[in-house]
């Protein structure tokens, strides 16, 4: 499949499978998602990061970040997202910077965003459709206008996120706003490229590879360790690989907890046999003080 026909099938699913939920499904997950109080992490300098996998699958983890936004008692909020490559040659500059080479040299390099000159990929990208669905139909619940929302979206970190183009704005920006970030943080099966052998059912130990395999990446990422994230990222499969470093360096040390792990299957959506699933996780990152 093209990236550009993986972009329309992505957009077109998303659409159905919220027009399946509704408003009255919308209103169940975040009901289902009262079960954590994620607002005073938030409120504290840390991040929570959710999944933009499908929304039947993972849409409490979602409904949560939203939740812990608006009950934080911010003015404004910081979404550092993930941006997917939506052309080849974002994938090859992807792979170079993963090979070593230097992310200067590309033309997507930078951070992208509304309001910003640095390109409008971020338009294509699918990773905030369900969280902007939330908040919408929160917020109306609410009879609140909510927080200022800013979208950021980074590509080509390359283990030096202090060196992205636009990062002076978000630094600034965080100053006095919460942060929240979207990972799918591993991708399995046959659809992504996994050998048939190889290819683990989330319930017969593909989640439990799942777990430690994020593990891994939190560790790498409280420490610091922004290369040795990024590498991770492509073994893993994570589409994180920016966003992670980006809200990190932005918000210092930190430590990461998994809250909550499901399974959401994308056998349709690359139309091949099972097991081909993404890893949908809640992670709540706490600022470490000394």
């Amino acid at each position: 499949m093209r990236r550009d026909e993986l972009n329309r099938a992505i957009h077109d699913l998303y659409r159905a499978e919220h027009e399946a939920l509704g408003e009255r499904g919308g209103y169940e997950l975040l009901e289902r998602a009262r079960q954590w109080d994620l607002a005073p992490t938030l409120a504290a300098g840390g991040v929570i990061v959710f999944p933009h996998a499908g929304v039947a699958d993972c849409g409490h983890q979602i409904a949560a970040a939203v939740h812990a936004c608006l009950d934080s008692g911010t003015d404004r909020v910081l979404v550092i997202s993930v941006l997917h490559a939506w052309n080849d040659e974002m994938e090859q500059a992807r792979r170079r910077v993963a090979a070593g080479d230097s992310p200067a040299h590309e033309r997507y390099w930078g951070i992208q965003g509304p309001g910003l000159d640095r390109g409008n990929e971020w338009q294509l990208d699918h990773a905030l459709y369900s969280f902007r669905f939330f908040w919408e139909l929160e917020t109306r619940r609410r009879g609140i206008r909510g927080p200022q929302v800013i979208e950021r979206y980074p590509y080509l970190a390359g283990g030096h996120p202090e060196s992205l183009p636009g990062i002076d704005e978000l630094v600034e920006l965080a100053r006095d706003a919460v942060i929240v970030s979207t990972a799918d943080p591993f991708h399995h099966g046959i659809g992504y490229g996994d050998p048939p052998e190889q290819s683990l059912d989330p319930e017969a130990g593909g989640l439990a590879l799942a777990r430690q395999t994020i593990e891994e990446g939190i560790r790498l990422l409280a420490a610091g360790d922004y290369w040795g994230y990024n590498q991770h990222c492509v073994r893993a499969k994570s589409d994180a690989r920016d966003a992670g470093q980006v809200f990190r360096f932005l918000r210092g040390p930190l430590h990461g907890e998994i809250l909550d792990l499901v399974a959401s299957d994308a056998t349709q959506l690359y139309q091949t046999p099972p097991p081909t699933w993404v890893a949908a996780s809640l992670i709540r990152w706490t600022k470490v003080t000394a």
